[in-house]
């Protein structure tokens, strides 16, 4: 995912995979939409703050569940986990703060994240939920003999191992996981070697990448003001796996976003997903009124980052770059 990197348009609807597939797919896709009308009744998820009789929705609980869990959370990792619109998180935490259910400051580690905190009341509140969400699921379950019961919970073990990341992990539970830190000395050569050697493996990229990332490692350390420019390291199990940078585009108020770099390895662990979100929170705290970054559409991957994100596709044109026949996107978020 280098210099900020999207990815290539999807050409096929989830109908049209389940159709390609065959006849039996299509029947899999009807399943899993019946499970999830069925679950979603079961739980009450369509009317929670009923269900459990608090004043809360689902979403607004889950939120209140990872502050309440783990001792240090920011704004950017309730997005980042919970995969939630950043405007949307705004409006919820400042109707929290109104109620008196949070208070809001600068981060320790990065003064420009926002710490959440629960304050006496916010925990009141969220410990009332986990009892009502607790008591709501020792019923569904005390109903099932011993046997029955093993098997809906070793049931739902797999539903998570084969379709992803455990519903229950929260901000913090990617935190020891998966660290973001501010670069130092050596990671900007690190950026070099890793982007040229990543792209010259999985999309055939010459030489000339190498040059182009080299230029923009080089400008950034020459013209860096820590005002406006920012670069980040992502590090799993200490070892360095991902990195991005913001950085001015010479048009008054537009920040670029430039060479997001994940390792294969590190994929699946929501690395892009932090680093972009660190990205755009520092733009806009910044004061910086819109971020703009440039990429080739064979970069698949990074697409959904940047459209959770935010960012839409502003335009595309064919070029022949890197030694390869690309298709080159720009794409803007106002902040």
């Amino acid at each position: 995912m280098p210099t900020g990197t999207p990815s290539a348009t999807t050409s096929a609807t989830p109908s049209g995979a389940a159709r390609d597939a065959g006849p039996d797919a299509a029947a899999d896709v009807r399943e899993l939409r019946r499970f999830n009308r069925f679950y979603t009744n079961l739980i009450g998820a369509l009317d929670y703050g009923r269900h459990l009789y608090t004043p809360f929705t689902l979403t607004e609980a889950r939120v209140l569940y990872e502050v309440a869990n783990h001792p240090r959370v920011d704004a950017a990792d309730l997005r980042a986990s919970l995969s939630l619109d950043a405007g949307y998180l705004s409006r919820l935490l400042g109707r929290f703060e109104d109620r008196e259910l949070i208070t809001r400051g600068k981060s320790e580690q990065d003064p420009r994240r926002q710490r959440i905190t629960l304050t006496e009341g916010g925990r009141e509140a969220a410990g009332l939920l986990e009892e009502r969400s607790q008591d709501a699921a020792g019923s569904l379950l005390e109903q099932l003999p011993a046997a029955d019961r093993a098997r809906l919970v070793d049931s739902m073990r797999t539903i998570r191992a084969l379709l992803g990341k455990d519903a229950e992990q929260g901000a913090e539970d990617l935190a020891p996981e998966v660290g973001l830190r501010t670069s130092g000395p050596g990671d900007l050569g690190w950026m070099v070697e890793r982007n040229a050697a990543l792209y010259a493996a999985e999309y055939g990229f010459d030489l000339s990448y190498e040059a182009l990332v080299a230029r923009i490692v080089a400008e950034y350390a020459e013209q860096f003001d820590p005002r406006w420019d920012r670069t980040w390291i992502a590090e799993l199990g200490g070892e360095r796996v991902g990195a991005v940078m913001c950085v001015r585009d010479g048009r008054p108020g537009v920040a670029r976003l430039r060479l997001l770099l994940v390792e294969p390895g590190a994929r699946g662990h929501g690395v892009g997903r932090q680093l972009v979100d660190s990205c755009v929170e520092f733009a806009r705290d910044a004061g910086y009124d819109g971020m703009v970054l440039w990429t080739n559409s064979v970069l698949g991957a990074a697409r959904g980052i940047y459209q959770r994100a935010g960012f839409e596709l502003v335009t595309e044109s064919a070029h022949h770059s890197f030694g390869q026949d690309l298709v080159g996107q720009d794409w803007r978020l106002a902040l």
